[in-house]
């Protein structure tokens, strides 16, 4: 018996963000509604950073802004892409 795995389905935006996460260029605060910034800037998806964290690929810290982070997921998929 096999067991398969399903991946989530990422959109183009979505491997832009876990890029531009990868590459340190992202802060993110947690909570009830994540919010993401790149560069500085706020994320034009509202829901980009709920939608990652949800499918466990980046880390959503406390209240307070942090650098994101790309979870052991995150990274293995982002490497499979």
């Amino acid at each position: 018996m096999s067991t398969v795995t399903a991946l989530p389905t990422l959109s183009h935006r979505d491997r832009a963000i876990l890029r531009a996460v990868a590459a340190g260029r992202c802060q993110i605060s947690g909570g009830a509604c994540a919010a993401l910034t790149v560069d500085g800037l706020s994320c034009c998806d509202q829901f980009v950073a709920n939608r990652l964290a949800g499918a466990g690929l980046i880390a959503a810290p406390g209240p307070r802004p942090e650098p994101a982070r790309l979870t052991d997921s995150g990274l293995a998929l982002l490497a499979a892409a």
